[in-house]
């Protein structure tokens, strides 16, 4: 028969389940701190682009020649 409580201790003895709970954290700590960056840095980013599409369409562009 299966036993919850058995398999649950196994799990945490063993050194592969430790292992892959410190990816799991490390995945989810990247990934937040990736999320809070676009967050944080998304409207600078989208404004200096804006700055910068709005320069170049400000600079003439002669013909070109026949």
């Amino acid at each position: 028969m299966f036993e919850p409580a058995s398999a649950v201790l196994r799990f945490v003895r063993e050194e592969e389940g430790a292992t892959l709970i410190e990816y799991a954290l490390a995945i989810a700590l990247i990934s937040l701190v990736a999320g809070a960056g676009a967050i944080l840095l998304g409207q600078g980013i989208s404004t200096f682009l804006g700055n910068v599409a709005n320069g170049v369409n400000g600079i003439p562009v002669p013909p070109a020649p026949s």
